[in-house]
């Protein structure tokens, strides 16, 4: 290899750093990685011990119930596990300094511990940080939970939803083993989210000499920490409105039009933007761990969804548009009032009525909903073609060097001194699991509505779709979904049961989710040399701490929180909006009760957005092409059409103002910084990226926990109120539908 794709840049690798012999590479062929992570290792520390079970537990016990707790609200913040990495650090350190060097021998067994082995080293650090990932990741499965109870007012027996959280998780872990060599051992998949916390272990635990004039990476950390702390109190309890300024909104106060066109929230957000971290991150990940070009590729296609596509066909009335708000998640009747869903069901079986579906209404979707659902059709066709074209050689090459036993670069080589996980244990997994996916769904008198050859066929659907979607989320740090290709699936196999179409989707989709997220866990152990046995056993004892504690706060919540989820029945202003469980609930009406038949088929009002099925998987072909004909020109290889379509997907759930805000942010940082200051981006970017994160994060927790649990709200003003005040922006333009709080058009 010549030289690498570095950052979304052609870079030349220098002969010392890429030299290989014999198939071996004797550093990372990925520039990012060479400046992050070190080469050297360690063995002699000790990872799993008595601090890291202790700490680990806690921590992902913690995460647990924050985010789970946080995801019913307007605003979710997920509390990422940099900011436990940055906690637990003390807290390993005073157990280090304060527990005897005591062996405890364990009845029966023989075996025996320390209970302080030395001091608290990085390996450690690091197993606690993976029992927060998996804690602070939420269970998918809850969805189904939420809309079964609240949406749908049925009932579900707390077993088996123990039982769906539990094998949706752990399905995907199963094949996650199969592919290894590929997205974990290959230098070319280089996961950039991992070097976030990779730069984050080495400020906290190497010995760095302050150079006179500059700051050591601790204590850049440290500042930025402080700093991001102290200003995060203005947007979160005093100026809750800096999340969204839409100024355009403010300009013409009674132009449904102009608030339509500038609303952040509601709108398509032109001139929107947040001065909130919360806004950069909160639904798009931080974006100085991104690549330039990932970031690019995103603009573009949020870009051309807001300013072209979108608009030319909502004025241009397609799919009747106007009827409806120009940005919503929600789905209406041909009146344009929200769709009543209880209508069309069979409330005895639990299914379609088409007598009632008859004399009712079609089912409409807001015009970005619906053009979000071609272009995920898109996204995934454009994934396998992607993949094929530009990294079937490579997977191949990969294929035959795991055969031929060949170490790869040089981390490959340190990990050869660590036994590795026999792939028995993974198929052990599978085995246990998918019986429990199958009683789980037949049993407890049909609840889920999904019979076996559905579980069978969704988890092959997600076995599947695994490597492609793996290879895009190892080099773009962004994850096309398979839950608009299941829904269509069993949409068409088995339409009129919403519940049976969400749990297809569930173990379809978030097995292979697991299965990529296992993955990525183990690409930071390879970075930073943890024992593989160590590592899987982390893994699965967090995912079992993880389901259950979600599980106990999200019924809580359900159980205590009036009209939690019900926009129409909550205060003004209360928080508990829950936007995720409001787009499942709209899937399950327009996959499950409706079906793909009478929404993108012959009956339905969108069957022409089929065709973006097409347009996705030949869209990568002409990319290549050029690619191939232009070889000197690196930057064509970097026009990356899944992204592009992906993130023309990602909205009504993510907002014009987010994409804006964290596309200037991404900019500056990965394409201004990374180009004219390079040293200073090697040593401080992703350091920057996780204090920001842990700054938010830990404030709007003592925010909550101290002043608005207690009922002690910010002040009462024009800027207190969250959101863009761009309200008008859900009225539709038609002038034949009436909606209380809109202006009648003439």
């Amino acid at each position: 290899m010549t030289g690498s794709i570095n950052n979304g840049f052609p870079q030349s690798n220098s002969p010392a750093e890429t030299q290989s012999t014999g198939g071996e590479i004797n550093d990372s062929p990925i520039e990012q990685v060479r400046l992050t992570v070190p080469i050297t290792d360690d063995q002699t520390l000790p990872a799993l011990t008595f601090r890291t079970w202790v700490l680990g537990v806690l921590s992902c016990i913690l995460l647990s119930f924050i985010n789970q707790f946080f995801r019913f609200r307007q605003n979710p913040v997920n509390i990422k596990a940099i900011s436990v990495q940055l906690a637990i650090l003390p807290v390993g350190k005073l157990m280090a300094a304060m527990l005897p060097e005591k062996t405890v021998t364990m009845p029966i067994t023989g075996w025996s511990f320390s209970l302080n082995p030395g001091p608290f080293n990085m390996k450690e650090h690091v197993l606690i940080t993976i029992f927060a990932n998996v804690g602070s990741g939420g269970v998918y499965a809850l969805h189904i939970v939420t809309i079964l109870k609240i949406f749908y007012k049925k009932d579900i027996q707390p077993i088996l939803a123990v039982l769906l959280t539990l094998s949706t998780q752990m399905l995907g872990y199963g094949w996650a083993g199969l592919f290894r060599k590929y997205l974990v051992d290959s230098p070319f998949m280089w996961w950039p989210v991992s070097l976030v916390q990779v730069s984050l272990f080495r400020a906290l635990h190497e010995t760095e000499k302050r150079v006179k004039g500059r700051l050591t990476r601790l204590q850049f950390f440290i500042i930025a920490l402080g700093s991001c702390f102290a200003y995060s109190i203005i947007p979160a309890y005093f100026f809750p409105s800096l999340t969204a300024l839409s100024f355009i909104c403010w300009i013409w106060p009674k132009s449904i039009t102009a608030h339509q066109i500038g609303g952040g929230v509601q709108g398509l957000g032109l001139l929107s933007f947040g001065l909130d971290w919360n806004v950069v991150s909160s639904f798009l990940d931080s974006p100085l761990a991104f690549p330039a070009y990932s970031i690019i590729c995103s603009i573009v296609g949020a870009f051309l969804a807001l300013y072209v596509v979108v608009p030319i066909l909502y004025w241009s009335n397609a799919f009747e548009a106007k009827q409806f708000p120009i940005f919503s998640s929600r789905t209406f009747d041909e009146s344009g009032n929200r769709y009543n869903v209880t209508r069309i069901l069979d409330q005895k079986t639990f299914s379609f009525d088409q007598q009632a579906y008859d004399s009712y209404s079609k089912v409409y979707l807001s015009i970005i909903f619906a053009f979000s659902y071609g272009t995920s059709f898109a996204a995934l066709a454009a994934t396998l073609s992607h993949v094929i074209l530009f990294n079937g050689r490579s997977i191949w090459r990969q294929m035959k060097s795991s055969i031929q036993n060949k170490s790869g670069d040089v981390h490959n080589r340190i990990m050869k001194n660590y036994n590795s996980v026999p792939q028995w244990w993974f198929y052990t997994i599978f085995v246990v699991v998918l019986p429990v996916a199958i009683f789980a769904c037949e049993g407890f008198d049909g609840k889920l509505q999904l019979p076996y050859w559905g579980v069978l066929l969704a988890i092959t659907l997600g076995l599947v779709f695994t490597l492609p979607i793996g290879v895009i989320k190892a080099t773009t740090n962004q994850q096309p979904g398979l839950n608009v290709i299941t829904e269509l699936i069993i949409g068409y196999l088995y339409p009129g049961r919403p519940i049976a179409n969400v749990a297809f989707k569930t173990y379809g989709y978030i097995s292979m989710d697991q299965a990529v997220f296992f993955l990525s866990d183990l690409k930071l152990g390879h970075y930073m040399k943890i024992p593989p046995k160590s590592m899987f056993l982390v893994q699965m004892v967090g995912t079992l701490i993880n389901n259950i504690t979600t599980f106990g706060t999200a019924w809580w919540l359900l159980s205590t929180v009036d009209n939690i989820c019900d926009v129409t029945k909550l205060p003004k202003g209360s928080p508990w909006t829950c936007p995720g469980d409001n787009v499942f609930y709209s899937a399950s009406i327009i996959w499950g009760v409706v079906g793909p038949l009478r929404m993108f088929g012959k009956l339905g009002v969108y069957a022409k957005l089929n065709w973006f099925f097409l347009v996705g998987l030949i869209s990568p072909v002409p990319v290549w092409l050029l690619s191939l004909k232009f070889p000197q020109h690196k930057w064509i290889k970097l026009i990356h059409m899944p992204l592009i379509f992906l993130n023309a997907s990602s909205m009504p759930e993510a907002k014009a103002v987010n994409y804006w805000t964290w596309g200037v942010v991404g900019i500056f940082f990965n394409v201004y910084v990374y180009r004219r200051y390079r040293g200073w981006w090697a040593r401080h970017n992703y350091v920057l990226s996780a204090a920001l994160d842990a700054g938010v994060a830990f404030l709007v927790l003592l925010v909550y926990f101290t002043l608005q649990m207690n009922g002690m709200s910010g002040p009462d003003w024009w800027g207190a109120e969250e959101g863009d005040h761009c309200l008008l922006a859900n009225c539709p333009t038609d002038p034949r539908i009436i909606v209380d709080g809109c202006p009648a058009l003439s």
